[in-house]
């Protein structure tokens, strides 16, 4: 699967558009396995690739908030018209996230998804603070070397001195 956008890296941009196409392909599929009598243990997987398509096109939303200057420039279409497709995604992705929200309390009992968003927010802060700590740990480290290079290329300057003192002096 596909690693959604987060602090964790971005290394892919994905369109928005395709974002919401692949979240719709993912949901249907998911529907359509619990029509079909799948349990809903066996939609796990295409409920990840929901919730990685829509973490993408809400990520795509922040980055679209700030463009590029020449994506202003040579944007094709209106700003209303782009403004409307947006809309529209972000309401048909709120339809399926309902929807979703209902299959997962019929199957699990009410209160299920409110217990989703809750374990959703704890890993998100988890995962936050692992990279924080990355960051900070690798911030540490590159403070370290260049201590160490500051110290040593100061030892080195110190001999350099005594050693031209030396020298001028004749005892060396």
């Amino acid at each position: 699967m596909r690693a959604p956008y987060s602090a964790l890296g971005v290394t892919k941009l994905i369109d928005r558009f395709t974002a919401v196409a692949a979240a719709t392909t993912a949901f249907n599929t998911v529907k359509k396995f619990v029509h079909a009598g799948q349990e809903f243990e066996n939609c796990m997987g295409q409920m990840g690739k929901w919730y990685t398509s829509v973490s993408d096109f809400r990520k795509g939303q922040q980055l679209q908030k700030n463009p590029p200057i020449f994506k202003k420039l040579l944007a094709s279409g209106s700003v209303e018209e782009e403004a409307l497709n947006l809309l529209i995604h972000e309401k048909k992705i709120m339809e399926m996230e309902k929807e979703l929200q209902t299959m997962l309390n019929m199957r699990f009992g009410f209160g299920t998804w409110d217990e989703l968003k809750e374990m959703q927010r704890k890993i998100r802060a988890d995962r936050q603070k692992q990279v924080y700590a990355s960051a900070e740990a690798r911030q540490a480290i590159i403070n370290g070397i260049a201590i160490v290079a500051l110290c040593s290329a100061g030892v080195v300057l110190l001999l350099g001195i005594f050693y031209f003192i030396a020298k001028a002096k004749g005892m060396i």
